[in-house]
C-alpha cells in the first residue's frame, strides 16, 4: 500500500477507536474492564481558595495517589463565576469536559436535568457511600430517579446579632424569632442588616417571616410567591427599608456590614461561617466576643438557605469509574477533617460533628443545617433568580406594589417551570 494511503488508513482507524471509546466508557461496567490495567489521569476542576487548594494539593491528592497508584489527579483551579458555568456547559455538550467538577449546588440541577452529568447512583456502592452524609445535602442532585452529585461541603447562613446592643436592650440572648428582632429594631431604632435582594440574600428573611417561593414540588410559584404570607413578609421588609432600618445600599447589592455588626448600631445581619473563619487569633476572638450567632427561626418551616458544593462527573469524562473513586476519597472522614481546617463544613456526619466540637462558632451553623430549604432545584433556577431579583428591586424602588410585583414575578416563574 502506498505510504500516504497507509498513514491515512491508520489515522482513520485511530479516530474510529477514539470515537467509539467515548460511547463505551460512558457505560460504567465497560469503563472498569477497559481501564483495569492502564494508568489514568483524571482532570479535576475546582474553585477552592488558596488555603483550601494548598490542603487539596499537599495532603488529599497525594494520599489518594498513594492508595491508587494507577490514578493521577490533575487539579485545575477556576473562578466561581458565570464564565465557568458556560464553559462547563460548552465542554460537556461537546464531550470535552473535565472528569470531576466541584460545583455550586445551585448549578447542579441545571446540569443534571440538561443531561450534562453522569448518574452516580448506578454505582453499586453509591447507597453505602452516601449513608455517611447528612441526609438533606443530596437533594440538589436528584432527578428522575437518579442521583447526579456527591455533596462535599455545605454551608448556610445564620443570624448574627450585635452582643453589645442586646446587652444595652436588657437581653441576655437574642430574640427568638425574626419578627421579635424587627420589633426590637423598631423600638430602639437599630438597623437590620439584610444585604441584598437576590434570592441568596433575601429569601432567608422572607422564609423566616412565613413566606415561600414555590410549592413543595417546585412546580408553581403562583399562590406561594404572591400568597398572603409572602406578601406580608416582603411588606414588613419594605417597611423597614422605608424607615431606614435596612441599609439603603440594599438595592445595589448591600454594603460591607462586618464592622457595623461588631461595633455600630446594626442589630443583626446574616452570614455564613466565613464571617468568622476568615479571622485568626485575636481578630477571631474579637468577632466571637462581639456577636451572638443563632439559626434563622424555623417557626414557619425551614428558614436557613442551603449552600455548598457538590462533586459531579461530567458527560464526556474519559475515566468516570476512576473519577468516582476520587470523589469517594474526597468525602472520607480524614479528607473532610483536613479540608474543614479552612472553615468548610463537612458533609460527612462524623467529620461535621468533630468540626462543631473543635470550633466554637460552628454549632449555630450545624444546628441551622438541620432546618434548611433549597433554592428550587430546577433547570431554570438561574432565570428564576433573575426574575425574582428584578421584581424585588422594582418593589423596593417604589415602582410596583408588593402584591403586584410578586404576582408578576410568580406568573413569569410559572412559565419557566412549565417549560422546565
Amino acid at each position: 500500500m502506498h505510504a500516504a494511503k497507509w498513514i491515512a488508513f491508520v489515522c482513520m482507524m485511530l479516530l474510529a477507536a477514539g470515537c467509539g471509546g467515548q460511547s463505551i466508557i460512558s457505560d460504567e461496567s465497560s469503563v472498569e474492564s477497559l481501564n483495569q490495567e492502564e494508568h489514568a489521569e483524571i482532570e479535576f476542576w475546582h474553585t477552592y481558595s488558596d488555603e483550601e487548594t494548598r490542603i487539596l494539593e499537599d495532603q488529599i491528592i497525594p494520599a489518594f495517589e498513594t492508595a491508587y497508584p494507577d490514578i493521577r489527579v490533575r487539579p485545575i483551579r477556576q473562578y466561581n463565576n458565570a464564565e465557568l458555568k458556560y464553559t462547563l456547559i460548552s465542554k460537556a455538550s461537546s464531550n470535552r469536559s473535565p472528569d470531576v467538577v466541584r460545583m455550586d449546588i445551585a448549578w447542579v440541577p441545571e446540569f443534571a436535568q440538561s443531561g450534562l452529568l453522569l448518574p452516580l447512583s448506578d454505582y453499586e456502592d453509591f447507597r453505602e457511600v452516601t449513608e455517611s452524609l447528612q441526609s438533606n445535602t443530596g437533594s440538589a442532585g436528584y432527578f428522575a430517579g437518579a442521583h447526579y452529585s456527591l455533596p462535599v461541603n455545605m454551608n448556610t447562613k445564620v443570624m448574627i446579632f450585635n452582643r453589645m446592643l442586646l446587652t444595652k436592650s436588657g437581653l441576655t440572648k437574642p430574640p427568638a424569632t425574626l419578627q421579635e428582632a424587627i420589633e426590637l429594631a423598631r423600638t430602639e431604632r437599630y438597623r437590620i442588616g439584610m444585604s441584598g435582594l437576590e434570592a441568596w440574600k433575601s429569601l432567608p428573611y422572607v422564609y423566616a417571616l412565613g413566606g415561600r417561593m414555590t410549592d413543595e414540588d417546585y412546580t408553581k410559584a403562583s399562590g406561594y410567591l404572591n400568597g398572603d404570607e409572602t406578601v406580608n413578609a416582603v411588606e414588613q421588609l419594605l417597611s423597614l427599608y422605608k424607615e431606614r432600618l435596612i441599609d439603603d445600599t440594599l438595592i445595589n447589592g448591600g454594603a460591607d456590614l462586618w464592622e457595623d455588626i461588631k461595633t455600630g448600631n446594626l442589630l443583626v445581619t446574616d452570614d455564613g461561617p466565613w464571617f468568622y473563619s476568615v479571622f485568626q487569633g485575636e481578630e477571631l476572638e474579637r468577632a466571637i466576643r462581639s456577636t451572638v450567632a443563632v439559626p434563622f427561626s424555623p417557626a414557619f418551616g425551614p428558614a436557613s438557605i442551603l449552600g455548598g458544593e457538590d462533586l459531579v462527573v461530567m458527560k464526556g469524562s474519559k475515566y468516570p469509574r476512576h473519577a468516582w473513586e476520587f470523589m469517594k476519597w474526597m468525602i472520607r472522614k480524614d479528607s473532610q477533617i483536613a479540608m474543614s481546617q479552612t472553615g468548610l463544613i463537612p458533609t460527612t456526619l462524623e467529620a461535621k460533628d468533630m468540626k462543631a466540637r473543635d470550633e466554637s462558632f460552628i454549632p449555630p451553623y450545624t444546628e441551622a443545617l438541620e432546618h434548611t430549604f433549597l433554592r428550587p432545584p430546577v433547570k431554570e433556577w438561574s432565570a428564576m433568580d433573575k426574575i425574582y431579583s428584578e421584581y424585588m428591586t422594582s418593589i423596593f424602588q417604589g415602582e410596583l406594589s408588593v402584591k403586584e410585583g410578586l404576582t408578576r414575578a410568580a406568573a413569569e416563574i410559572d412559565l419557566l417551570l412549565q417549560r422546565d
